[in-house]
């Protein structure tokens, strides 16, 4: 007997009959003898329902009550599943944020879980119950509900997970696991049957949009092994999807030299020319961006003209675009550039694999694949176990297709 968190986003909890799916799916858990937590995201665009509504009501809205608001959603699926699993003699019962509790920050609608009280939680799965908690909520300081920002409810499953030191956590999604890259672009990816939380963590981070960033992040701070699942597969095969473990657990036997290559069309760059060339500059531009929240991704500095000035160009997220302009215009005095020139047609390409770190050559052949294609690299940006290159947005398809053969990704059988 093992414990398990299941958890099931939007698409699998959009209407009855996919919630009497899902309650099958969890009877079959319970009837091998598990115990079993489930973690509920709303019915798929309830959320943006709810968000209207609160913009509709005021466009200065409390954060507060927007919390009370936008989490009803998940209150709703979460006491549905209890109702289902009822009716087909599964004992089970719903827990709200409040009521295990799920403790948080006081930064709501951005909230971050600080505790999780298992104790009824403990003693309701040791009965035999089946506790169902809704995802993206929790509870603050002066019992005012929290929300933990757009795609929570993972994050709530890995420490939900993490809280009842479950042997895993299954993530059940509309994909059946994790590729080698998007299989609407390259048709020859492949299904990854394990990977690492650190591979996971930099593909969610640079586009793979599987799972929310913070719970891989927690995943791997916890420990808490993961496995995401398709719920629209109807198969009881335990061995399907993709694991997300340690490296450790892993092994050396596994380890390929890329695991996968992401795209990310939400990235905009902007350039600003004739930046004076001395100590403080760059800390100028930079600096009110981190004071808005405002992620500055990739950064090139050219080399200083005979004037005394550079260029600067570095990219922030799309939707950052407008904001990031205005507090660059308002900072133009104080920064000192001649002309600001943002440009939203671009996108990056990153490929991912903790081969890296052992093996020579990864940029080498991704630079001179894009070369060979006529695909010009406008920035790059690399980590341990990642590279990154900025190009235009036109060639995204191309260059995924040309890079993930480059590394001998594509799948031998396939079509």
């Amino acid at each position: 007997m093992a414990r398990i968190v299941m958890k099931f986003g939007g698409t699998s909890m959009a209407g009855i009959e996919r919630i009497r799916s899902v309650a099958a799916r969890v009877k079959r858990e319970v009837d091998a003898g598990h115990q079993v937590a489930v973690v509920v995201s709303a019915m798929a665009g309830e959320t943006d329902r709810l968000v209207g509504f609160c913009r509709e009501a005021s466009s200065r809205y409390d954060p507060r009550e927007y919390d009370v608001v936008v989490s009803a959603g998940e209150q709703v699926t979460s006491g549905l599943l209890a109702i289902a699993l009822q009716e087909i003699g599964v004992n089970a019962r719903s827990w709200l944020g409040w009521q295990l509790p799920v403790r948080t920050s006081a930064a709501h609608a951005s909230a971050r879980i600080e505790a999780i009280d298992t104790a009824g939680l403990d003693a309701a799965l040791a009965s035999g119950e089946v506790a169902v908690v809704p995802g993206f909520q929790g509870v603050a300081a002066g019992g005012r509900v929290s929300t933990l920002g757009r795609g929570g409810s993972d994050t709530s499953a890995v420490a939900v997970a993490a809280a009842m030191k479950a042997e895993r956590c299954d993530i059940y999604t509309d994909v059946d696991g994790v590729y080698t890259t998007d299989p609407r672009i390259v048709p020859r990816a492949r299904k990854l049957a394990r990977i690492t939380y650190e591979e996971m963590l930099e593909l969610a981070s640079v586009g793979a949009k599987v799972l929310q960033t913070r719970s891989v992040g927690l995943a791997m701070k916890e420990n808490v092994r993961i496995r995401v699942l398709s719920s629209f597969l109807d198969t009881e095969d335990q061995e399907t999807g993709t694991l997300i473990v340690s490296e450790e657990e892993l092994g050396t036997v596994e380890r390929q030299l890329i695991t996968g290559i992401a795209h990310d069309k939400n990235e905009a760059k902007i350039t600003l020319q004739d930046v004076p060339d001395r100590p403080g500059s760059v800390a100028a531009i930079f600096a009110p961006l981190a004071d808005a929240g405002i992620n500055v991704d990739m950064i090139v500095q050219n080399v200083a003209h005979s004037t005394g000035s550079t260029d600067v160009t570095f990219t922030v997220p799309g939707g950052d675009l407008a904001r990031s302009l205005d507090m660059l215009g308002n900072a133009a005095a104080t920064i000192g550039y001649t002309k600001m020139i943002p440009d939203t047609r671009v996108a990056k390409i990153s490929v991912v694999g903790v081969g890296m770190r052992s093996h020579a050559g990864v940029a080498a052949t991704m630079f001179s694949t894009l070369g060979e294609r006529g695909i010009n690299i406008q920035a790059i940006t690399t980590s341990e176990i990642k590279v990154s290159v900025l190009i235009e947005e036109d060639y995204t398809e191309l260059a995924v297709r040309v890079l993930h053969t480059a590394y001998g990704l594509d799948a031998e059988d396939a079509a």
